[in-house]
């Protein structure tokens, strides 16, 4: 494979998604759910689409040179399958590799081999498959510093098919080394459990199937469970309770052992008579711990792997207290997480790993602003109008008139976390803002709202105030900010933290334009979307949507009729 090939990654299974890379350069990468506000976790199993997709980026078929698919379980006793609709509308059962890998010696990325031309016949004639665990492995390294400068690192894959694995990768052999699991507990335990209370019970009543039964139906869960554990603290007899029936039952790592996890763990905590929240609170911190005694035990048995680097992936990465504890430990002298810990990463995980095999080049030339660019025919719905408005104008409307406005510009964002392009900000100045923001959206009240602070700042305001351009690791705020901007104050005094550089525009320009005005480095930043869809890919869609009176994108300000 030469520095020009083509590689075109898939993702074909939920959280779908097509990413190219050239040489060694992310050209795009396209969720599903980012396409014409599809629904959250949307599976992209449709060949024409793919097409589609790589064309509105620039590639025919004939233009890739190789196909990397994500891998999967395997169904009962088949061999690993997904559903794929071909070029010609057959849906078929295209073998892909597995989900997770096994403990083994220091190798290359093992692919297999797939002879079905997926892209048709203008498209490569055959495809490399990775087990799912390999690309959220290479998704994490091969993002991460560590791989930018030549360095082995330590890996985590932790999500919901799988308990945490660790990897070394190292690519001066080049190499990866599977390790082995740190606990017996798979990603898909935390929604299980929490799914037994009740802000989180499943809605049996709802017409989509998938929503109402199986693993799809507790996608929402964990992110509402981790912001709902924050109203308690973890309570020490209720952790004890927790790890005791770790040691005493069966690995939970298959939806029906979660289940019978739960419901012994329940009937052990249920006579402490604690709250929802501290249960939840306290479960969070059995499996944290949990975590780390597999990570000192390898580091034990095993001392020459201490001191390295560590990348988080899977959706597991998403606990952003998780994380900030791993960063905070100790264990390690630098902790990495993509903005794609999840599988919105998968496909670019792929497409890593058939760089990593034919090239032995582990190092991604990246942006987290590769997603798909604003596509819109500009009809400006009846009851707006439209006037030009430069970043400035932007920070000055929102420091006079305190309001939300959604932001949809440039190339989207990729991941799940929101991080400017496809964004609603607001001032955090008025602790109204966190409720207004979540009635807006139809979200719990308990939900926390993000800041976004400018990266030079951000130790003033927040504990450690590190750099932190994803949203992946907890802070805290400084107590003399708490009063400044309590609208992004969850209730246990953290908050998700975007720290923004000047490699981030425009956000880095309208905080700063901001902060001259008002003297406040920091605002609130949330995700604009329809509930239960993936970002407003158009202006037009926000203003449809019309929860807020302000819409800016690329140069042009939208303004509800009648607002000033």
């Amino acid at each position: 494979m030469s520095r020009s090939d083509v590689v075109c990654g898939l993702k074909l299974t939920h959280d779908g998604a097509v990413a190219v890379i050239g040489g060694t350069r992310l050209v795009a990468s396209v969720e599903a759910e980012k396409i014409g506000n599809r629904p959250r976790h949307s599976a992209l199993d449709d060949a024409a689409e793919i097409v589609r997709e790589l064309a509105r980026n620039g590639f025919g078929p004939d233009a890739i040179d190789r196909v990397a698919v994500d891998g999967w379980a395997a169904e009962q006793d088949g061999p690993p399958a997904v559903g794929f609709t071909a070029l010609d509308g057959r849906r078929i059962a295209l073998p892909v590799a597995g989900y997770a890998d096994e403990p083994g010696p220091p190798a290359p990325p093992a692919a297999f081999s797939g002879t079905r031309p997926v892209l048709g016949e203008r498209g490569p004639r055959g495809y490399a498959g990775y087990t799912h665990a390999t690309g959220h492995l290479l998704s994490g390294y091969c993002t991460s510093p560590f791989a930018k400068e030549g360095r082995a690192a330590l890996g985590i894959v932790w999500d919901g098919g799988m308990p945490p694995f660790l990897y070394l990768v190292d690519p001066r052999e080049p190499a990866i080394t599977p390790i082995g699991a740190l606990t017996g507990v798979s990603g898909a335990l935390y929604p299980v459990f929490a799914s037994h209370f009740a802000p989180f019970r499943v809605d049996r009543r709802t017409a989509d199937p998938d929503r109402r039964f199986g693993m799809e139906a507790l996608f929402p869960v964990s992110g509402k469970a981790m912001a709902y554990a924050s109203l308690g603290k973890p309570i020490e007899a209720a952790v004890d309770r927790f790890e005791e029936v770790t040691a005493a039952t069966a690995p939970a790592t298959t939806p029906m052992r979660c289940y019978q996890w739960s419901a012994r763990a329940l009937r052990r905590v249920r006579p402490l008579g604690l709250s929802d929240a501290e249960l939840l609170a306290s479960f969070q911190e059995a499996l944290y711990r949990g975590l780390e005694r597999g990570l000192r035990e390898v580091f034990a048995a095993r001392p020459e792997l201490a001191g390295l680097p560590l990348c988080v992936s899977g959706g597991c990465g998403l606990n952003i207290k998780w994380n900030a504890r791993l960063r905070g430990s100790g264990l390690f002298p630098d902790v990495w997480v993509p903005p794609f810990p999840n599988d919105a990463g998968s496909a670019i995980g792929a497409a890593c790993a058939e760089m990593a095999r034919t090239t032995g080049k582990f190092a991604l030339e990246w942006t987290e602003f590769a997603g798909p660019p604003v596509r819109w025919d500009g009809a400006v719905p009846e009851g707006w109008s439209a006037q030009p408005c430069d970043v400035t104008g932007l920070a000055a409307l929102l420091a006079r008139t305190g309001e939300p406005v959604v932001v949809v510009t440039g190339r989207a964002e990729l991941g799940p976390r929101a991080l400017g392009r496809r964004s609603i900000i607001a001032p955090a100045t008025d602790p109204a803002m966190r409720d207004r923001l979540n009635e807006i959206k139809g979200r719990e009240s308990y939900r926390p709202v993000a800041p976004i602070c400018l990266e030079h700042r951000a130790p003033e305001v927040f504990d450690p105030g590190t750099r932190d351009p994803y949203m992946v690791f907890d802070h805290t705020i400084r107590p003399g900010w708490q009063d400044r901007v309590p609208a992004i104050v969850h209730v246990d005094g953290s908050a998700r933290l975007q720290t923004v550089g000047p490699d981030n525009q425009p956000a880095h320009e309208l905080l700063s334009c901001y902060e001259r005005l008002t003297g406040i480095p920091v605002l609130c930043n949330t995700s604009a979307n329809f509930s239960g869809r993936g970002f407003f890919p158009d202006p037009g869609s926000a203003m449809s949507w019309g929860g807020v009176s302000s819409v800016w994108s690329e140069g042009t300000l939208y303004r509800r009729d009648g607002r000033q």
